[in-house]
């Protein structure tokens, strides 16, 4: 009865983490948050740049501080824990956010908040500095205007004045930012342009040729204390080269067991429609223009590559192009259904198995075609080549083929682990929708 009937046992003790951890779990959740310079206000100028940095700092430090945990054999509750990492989450998205706003509509409510931005030269490039800053207008950012010397540009209604009156304008129009947008051809200018607005409160900015850094992933580092613009530097650094095979390895691992079964029964309906292997190889160029043998299920009559010709175009340059969106007579009737699903390309998960592919990437070219590449579309074989990419899910095939490498340039400049995630989600939703593949 006693027993039953106690009132003298203490009461469990409630769920909580040692008090000493705390300042742990701040100095860890710091130390990810500069990892991915959260606090970097010129790379997270957009929200959702803001929103990718917090989350991706949040998990990591929340893996991190688990493992910590788990590693000094300490008793916790894991349900307090992840509480804490949510809220921890929560609060810093919503603090943010909200000195977002107050920025916003202090900007709003005040014109001279605003940041007004002069851009000598009104060329491709100022053209297109200019669009990106109408892009962060509600951040705080205005478009003054243009300077250029060209006569025909000085009579569009942004261009205001020539180059030469650039401290006049820029005290008349209380400029706060300046971007020298002109040719590298005229560095002398250049030079002397500096010169002359350093007597000026204004922070002077110069935006190098964009048509020559396009080729190259260009960035600023500093060599003996100089900052110099690194023309070089790999497209993906050895961290992001080893989460990206990391998480091919993984997704592929994963899918295997679904897939296996699937690709058993396209190979008996390849067999039963026509003649021929059931897995075709094709010589392709991959990562820094290495040649290997994409696999993918036959969905062509035998002997298709002598049949070329029927779907090969001339364009205005005199390449030699392949126009997708015309239908191909080469293709079987399993075939026209694989392809509109794109299940043949199912037996290239050996290929990422390999190494020689991705998951996510620019596609493997043919070798042909790589020949007549330019300088600058040959920048898309920095990074491995994948069986899914950036210009297939806005647009898949229905862009023509020379087109799509402004798209696999901007995956090659902009890659992230995030970006090949929504890659994925929308190839899976394009497939789904059965847009755009022939």
């Amino acid at each position: 009865m006693d027993e039953w009937f106690s009132f003298a046992r203490p009461l469990p003790r409630a769920p909580q983490i040692e008090v000493l951890l705390y300042p742990v779990f701040a100095v860890v959740w710091v130390l990810m948050l500069l990892l991915f310079s959260v606090y970097d206000g010129r790379r997270n100028f957009r929200v959702v740049d803001e929103l990718t940095s917090l989350t991706s700092a949040s998990v990591l430090a929340t893996v991190a501080l688990a493992g910590f945990l788990y590693l000094s054999f300490r008793e916790y509750s894991r349900v307090l824990f992840l509480t804490f990492a949510v809220v921890s989450f929560g609060l810093l998205v919503g603090v943010r956010l909200f000195y977002r706003l107050l920025f916003r509509l202090r900007a709003h409510e005040n014109g001279a908040a605003r940041r007004r931005v002069l851009i000598l030269g009104a060329g491709p490039v100022g053209r297109k500095i200019a669009e990106q800053i109408r892009k962060f207008e509600e951040n705080g950012l205005e478009l003054a205007g243009f300077l250029d010397d060209d006569p025909l540009k000085l009579k569009l209604p942004l261009v205001l004045d020539k180059i030469d009156q650039a401290v006049s304008v820029i005290r008349r129009e209380n400029i706060e930012d300046v971007i020298i947008a002109l040719p590298s051809r005229v560095w002398s200018r250049i030079n002397a342009l500096v010169s002359q607005l350093h007597e000026l409160p204004v922070r002077v900015w110069v935006a190098p040729d964009y048509y020559t850094l396009a080729l190259h992933r260009a960035r600023v580092e500093e060599m003996a204390g100089i900052p110099l613009i690194d023309l070089r530097a790999p497209a993906l650094d050895d961290y992001q080269r080893l989460v990206k095979r990391i998480f091919d390895l993984t997704v592929t691992f994963l899918l295997l067991p679904f897939v296996l079964p699937v690709m058993g029964v396209i190979a008996i309906a390849i067999k039963l429609d026509s003649p021929g292997p059931v897995i075709f190889h094709q010589t392709r160029v991959g990562e820094n223009g290495k040649l290997f043998q994409m696999l993918k299920f036959r969905s062509m009559v035998q002997n298709a590559d002598q049949m070329r010709h029927v779907i090969e175009t001339v364009d205005e340059k005199g390449r030699i192009i392949q126009d997708k969106r015309k239908p191909d007579p080469r293709v079987t009737k399993v075939g026209r259904f694989l392809r509109r699903t794109s299940l043949d390309e199912l037996p290239q998960l050996f290929n990422v198995l390999k190494g020689e592919m991705s998951l996510v990437g620019p596609r493997p070219e043919l070798p042909h075609l790589v020949e007549q590449y330019e300088l600058w579309q040959r920048r898309r074989f920095a990074v491995p080549q994948g069986i899914t990419g950036w210009w297939q899910v806005n647009g898949r095939s229905d862009k023509p083929m020379h087109q799509h490498t402004e798209d696999d340039l901007y995956y090659v400049q902009n890659y992230s682990l995030w970006l090949d995630i929504l890659i994925l989600f929308k190839t899976l939703l394009a497939v789904l929708r059965r847009k755009g593949a022939y």
